[in-house]
């Protein structure tokens, strides 16, 4: 570390300023060596200070972390110790940006102090959970390992509480500073501008050449986004959980920007909870920083499912909803192919707010699909009618021109002036700014 404060307190909490990419943070970081990484009410007060210092010098906290637990030698002291970073890491939330990487195990209550921050990256060897493997196999009776419980796999793919996977802490630190690259120090400030020889008039007909001519038709969405981003480049957050949604950080005319975009070739794009709750959380990181919002629409609509039903689908759906409605930054969304139902609401519609809303001629902003319009409509009429039908019904609604005409899209553009449009409108709306209700906070769906 650049500066080391509190160099005198004992315990395995260490803390200072130092750099991630060039950039000035706060580190704190609690190592193994030294019980375990066991946090005494000393070393949480200096993890505890490390947030109360990045929130009050207004720069980013970086937190390294492995460790036991609360230190069972020091009880209920120990207890309130870690209870006392909560407080402090949930102080900073939307303040300053936190990003948290972990090195080896982190157990028992403590873990959930990686919940309250904004970007977790786990290496490949660390373990995370609250009850451990001896204690879900007495009270379930079901045998499984620490990997097996809460390993890096587990909460990339599982979880989502890690963003990414990591080789080690080098590789951990990398990725933190890519996203910190697209965040500003603190909610006062702007998100940095990038330096880009890549024209803001550069013409992307290969975006558009991506959609397959059947309507059913897969591709990976990140090939329309790579297109349209400046330099192709994306970095991806959360990208094995949830995949059927891709979030992410790019720059467009070296503007950072957030980026939403169903992704049809994991459930076909359609909406369930884990991509509910990845979007809102994506959502939120980069209203709260200041970071506008892209989203690219290809949703046939919401996942059926008793299961998901029964788990909530509607109050996780509402989370992203929410999320949307109530963001502040600039807005743009383009729908690339299918925009059904209460999933093309979902996705930054006009209703919920959006600035701007570009459709290509391929879009399909319609209640739902022709094949289900008919059979609700005309639910007596044999196969050929039924063929007539549907072919009519996609003429007629399954195109962009009815929302553009009712004002809920601002225009149908060619996938060659994607990127042109997108920059445009993205300098346009630089100044926007929205005033807000006063009150404590929402009470939106958890």
């Amino acid at each position: 570390m650049a500066l080391r404060l509190r160099a005198g307190v004992p315990g395995p909490a260490e803390l200072g300023l130092d750099t991630l990419g060039g950039r000035r943070v706060v580190r704190v970081e609690v190592r193994s060596d030294e019980a375990r990484g066991a946090l005494s009410p000393a070393a949480s007060a200096t993890v505890a200070a490390a947030a109360d210092r990045a929130r009050a010098s207004r720069l980013p906290l970086l937190v390294v972390l492995t460790t036991s637990g609360a230190d069972v030698r020091d009880g209920v002291a120990a207890l309130h110790g870690w209870g006392g970073i909560a407080r402090a890491l949930t102080r900073c939330s939307g303040v300053v940006p936190v990003l948290a990487a972990v090195t080896g195990p982190v157990v028992a209550g403590p873990s959930l102090l990686l919940g309250l921050t904004d970007v977790v990256v786990l290496v490949e060897d660390a373990v995370a959970f609250v009850n451990g493997p001896h204690t879900v196999t007495a009270v379930t009776g079901e045998r499984v390992d620490a990997t097996g419980l809460g390993g890096a796999a587990v909460h990339a793919r599982r979880s989502g509480l890690a963003a990414d996977v990591a080789g080690d802490l080098g590789e951990a630190l990398g990725f933190l500073a890519a996203v910190l690259a697209h965040l500003p120090d603190h909610v006062d400030a702007e998100p940095p501008r990038w330096r880009t020889d890549d024209p803001a008039d550069r013409p992307t007909p290969e975006a558009g050449a991506v959609i397959p001519a059947a309507s059913s038709g897969s591709y990976d969405v990140r090939l329309v986004t790579g297109a349209v981003l400046d330099d192709g480049e994306l970095v991806e957050l959360w990208s094995e959980w949830a995949p059927n949604l891709v979030t992410g950080f790019g720059c467009l005319g070296g503007r950072p920007v957030g980026v939403l975009a169903n992704q049809p070739l994991a459930l076909a794009g359609t909406l369930d909870i884990p991509a509910s709750q990845k979007g809102a959380r994506f959502v939120d990181l980069c209203d709260a920083f200041g970071v506008p919002v892209v989203t690219f629409v290809d949703t046939p609509g919401f996942f059926p499912g008793k299961d998901l039903e029964w788990r909530g689908m509607i109050r996780h759906g509402a989370q992203l909803v929410a999320a949307y409605a109530r963001a502040t930054v600039p807005r743009l969304c383009l729908v690339l192919r299918k925009a059904y139902g209460g999933a093309y609401i979902v996705m930054d519609s006009k209703g919920l707010g959006s600035d701007l809303v570009l459709a290509w001629p391929t879009a399909e902003v319609a209640v739902m699909g022709a094949r289900g319009a008919v059979e609700i409509l005309h639910r007596r009429a044999g196969p050929e009618e039924r063929a007539a039908l549907e072919a009519a019904y996609e003429a007629r609604y399954l195109t962009p021109w009815i929302a553009a005409e009712r004002g809920l899209v601002d225009a149908v553009i060619d996938p060659a002036e994607t990127r042109a449009m997108l920059v445009r409108s993205l300098a346009a709306l630089e100044s926007k700014r929205e005033r807000l209700p006063r009150r404590t906070h929402d009470t939106g769906p958890l």
